[in-house]
């Protein structure tokens, strides 16, 4: 009798001790031509160390799906496609990422395209940076006649099909938040509710830190010479997606005019409005992502119109003027810490 008092009192004890304790297990590594950094709040007494393999397996998965530098992955046999007929079946997560592109190409009225791709190449923004230069106008002419994303049918089987032999697509603009999503719904369905996942500056955080407080994410200085690391603005997330993109490290300067990497898919060349950066906070980071490189595009007025229509989205747009400064612009719900 003495025996199973003390059992269930030590089982008492280890009750209470695994309910108030936890700690925060950490991951990271390289996918998609980038890194990854992961942090789990895991109650003591739960393992956590066998979610690196998982995290690595899915990871590995939408890269074979996605990543155009893979020869048969499912966007690189699809690009190779040379009839208009042909039917293209694919997996669900490729599906679901033409879904949310579709929306995105329709809600900027093309400010968003998948299929830019011959347009960064011809630019020189693609695989060889040396081959940066202004195209004449007839080539940029003859490129657009091959870019839309109303050009690809996508059937309710889950096959898509070209109307255009010659387009080409590139999620790059949105897979990252895609692999931040899915990485999100894996720990969730594994008991996890408080983590950080990040993904090449997409982020989703999902309840609070170890300590009980709001995960905080850090903006980068919008600033060719600033540092990675250095933060422009700090922004509290719970249960959000955050996505940032930016112009300015990735341009090339001809005659004193600065050419910026963001295309604007509509006329075929570099955005010229002011804005280096543009973060969008939302449920889902994939369709943050893209919308992230759409405002780019728009500009600042445009981007905070459309904004202020969607619901459950927000932003801060960053412009920098002639004189160098820099000027935000805030939708209604988008708010920064005053303290970093």
């Amino acid at each position: 009798m003495r025996m199973i008092i003390r059992i269930l009192g030590l089982l008492a004890v280890l009750g209470l001790l695994a309910g108030c304790g936890s700690k925060e297990v950490r991951f990271s590594g390289r996918t998609m031509g980038t890194a990854y950094h992961i942090k789990v709040v895991v109650p003591y007494f739960k393992q956590a160390a066998y979610l690196k393999k998982e995290i690595e397996q899915r990871l590995r998965e939408i890269n074979q799906s996605m990543s155009t530098y893979i020869p048969d992955s499912e966007i690189s046999r699809f690009n190779n496609i040379s009839q208009v007929d042909r039917q293209f079946c694919i997996s669900n997560d490729f599906y679901y990422v033409l879904t949310v592109s579709t929306t995105l190409y329709q809600v900027t009225q093309g400010a968003w395209d998948g299929t830019v791709r011959p347009l960064v190449a011809l630019w020189g923004f693609g695989d060889d940076k040396e081959t940066q230069r202004i195209p004449a106008q007839d080539e940029i002419d003859t490129v657009l006649q091959n870019t839309g994303f109303d050009k690809i049918i996508i059937k309710d089987n889950q096959c898509i099909i070209k109307k255009n032999p010659q387009i080409a697509l590139d999620l790059g603009s949105i897979a990252k938040g895609f692999g931040t999503d899915q990485i999100a719904e894996m720990l969730m369905k594994q008991g996890f509710d408080n983590f950080l996942v990040e993904i090449g500056g997409e982020v989703y955080a999902s309840g609070v830190r170890q300590d009980g407080r709001a995960w905080r994410i850090g903006v980068n200085t919008p600033l060719k010479e600033a540092a990675y690391n250095q933060v422009y603005k700090m922004v509290k997330l719970k249960n959000k997606s955050l996505a940032t993109s930016g112009d300015y490290r990735n341009f090339f300067e001809k005659g004193g005019q600065r050419y910026s990497h963001v295309l604007d898919p509509r006329t075929g060349y570099p955005v010229q409005n002011g804005v280096i950066s543009v973060s969008v906070m939302a449920d889902d980071c994939t369709f943050a992502d893209g919308l992230a490189t759409a405002l780019m595009v728009m500009g600042a007025d445009e981007g905070l119109a459309l904004v202020k229509r969607l619901d459950d989205v927000e932003c801060m747009i960053v412009a920098q003027s002639e004189d160098g400064n820099l000027n935000d612009y805030y939708s209604p719900g988008f708010s920064v810490e005053n303290e970093m």
